[in-house]
């Protein structure tokens, strides 16, 4: 059993899709599951579609006409005939979207933004396995909500791995092709929830663990995994080989390639996660394994944009102990601060936060209670591992550093 996952860059339009075919053609379909996410820059366009909702009713329906316009061309550069079945069930679904937002009573932004962007994942699985059956790649639909389940903690939900694991094991056909949506699951009363933004690679490997997969591949429009982001970083290089237990400490800091959760699965039952090009299948791309070291041995960048850093000292300048500490982390988990840094001396605490749920006006007012707070918002959090001096110089250079904290593999800075 083989587990592929494509991103949205890869499935962005008719091409994708024609490639997508060509990729499972060439490296074999049987005994696969597809894992997709929704097509190009979707879900982001589903989000502007929640704020309408939220913000904007009388932008609503053109916002959500954007969504299906873009679909529906891709419709008509893949299907010859506009009586194809897909075309039907493309339509029904954003029917069902409309209708939710009709019936919809919930005013939880969060549960709602759940209901409505898995939208994108649905529609693109269905369009990509209709294509595929019409070019002689037979194939089985699968609604990854009936396998994977999790709690209700909207927008980063958790897995429920009993209840997966027995609904995938018991329920997956793994002798021929199967085609599901990342990112999505259910929670018990079957309500749509997410795995977080980027939780397609975090469902490939859900699946795969809970088949005993030979190995995972995903598959990016970059080479594979590099040391830096090429959006932010000049001259990155590819990574060819790299432990799970490194990979880790990159997913941890923010390294954009994998997910987070995605290697925990894959490093218990040491199955293999390969990194491609969809642009050349052939290439051999990163391989994530157990035990490779880093080849080549170099060092690697990652920056997370639009920070947070919160800096805290107590009013009377006593120390900052225990339940002060304690207490700072409740409010952190409280309002659903991503804590990506932490540093703490005597009298002083601060912590470089990710403002994911936008609470942070509300953070502060209890903070403020009982600490002095300087706040530094749209800041940047640099991370480098297996840094050297010439390096660090040369980040922090046209940079106003606003902490630093080093240890003997790792340095993260915060600058402004």
């Amino acid at each position: 059993m083989q587990v592929f996952k494509f991103g949205g860059a890869s499935v962005k339009d008719a091409n994708g899709v024609k490639n997508l075919t060509s990729v499972l053609k060439i490296l074999g379909y049987k005994k696969t599951l597809v894992v997709i996410s929704a097509m190009g820059k979707t879900t982001n366009a589903l989000e502007h579609v929640i704020s309408n909702y939220f913000n904007n009713k009388a932008e609503l329906q053109s916002s959500l006409q954007e969504v299906k316009k873009y679909h529906n061309d891709i419709l008509f550069d893949l299907f010859d005939n506009e009586t194809h079945a897909v075309f039907k069930k493309i339509l029904s679904l954003f029917d069902d979207l409309n209708m939710f937002f009709k019936t919809n009573k919930s005013p939880n932004y969060n549960f709602v933004y759940d209901q409505v962007v898995g939208f994108g994942e649905l529609v693109s699985t269905i369009i990509i396995s209709e294509y595929l059956n019409s070019n002689g790649i037979p194939n089985n639909w699968v609604d990854a909500r009936s396998f994977i389940k999790t709690d209700n903690y909207y927008r980063r939900a958790n897995v429920d791995w009993t209840l997966t694991q027995k609904a995938i094991s018991t329920k997956i056909n793994t002798s021929i092709l199967n085609v599901t949506q990342g990112f999505i699951g259910s929670d018990s009363n079957n309500f749509t929830t997410t795995l977080s933004r980027e939780g397609s690679d975090y469902t490939a490997a859900i699946f795969a663990y809970c088949l005993n997969a030979e190995s995972v591949t995903i598959w990016k429009d970059v080479p594979g995994v590099l040391n830096a982001d090429p959006r932010y970083f000049e001259n990155a290089e590819l990574i060819k080989k790299i432990s799970y237990r490194e990979a880790i400490e990159l997913a941890f800091y923010g390294a954009s390639v994998i997910h987070p959760k995605t290697l925990q699965p894959l490093q218990r039952k040491e199955i293999p996660l390969y990194v491609k090009s969809f642009l050349n299948p052939n290439q051999a791309g990163t391989i994530v394994e157990k035990g490779v070291g880093l080849e080549p041995n170099i060092p690697c960048f990652i920056v997370k944009k639009n920070q947070v850093l919160i800096s805290l000292s107590s009013l009377d300048f006593s120390y900052i102990v225990e339940n002060n500490i304690s207490e700072i982390f409740g409010l952190l988990y409280t309002y659903k601060m991503k804590v990506d840094l932490i540093q703490n001396s005597a009298i002083s605490f601060s912590v470089c936060v990710d403002n994911i749920y936008n609470n942070l006006d509300k953070l502060l007012q209890q903070l403020k209670a009982k600490f002095s707070v300087t706040c530094h918002e749209n800041v940047s959090l640099y991370t480098i591992r297996h840094y050297n001096k010439m390096v660090l110089n040369q980040l922090e250079q046209d940079k106003t550093v606003l902490l630093k904290q080093l240890t003997p593999e790792t340095v993260q800075i915060v600058t402004k």
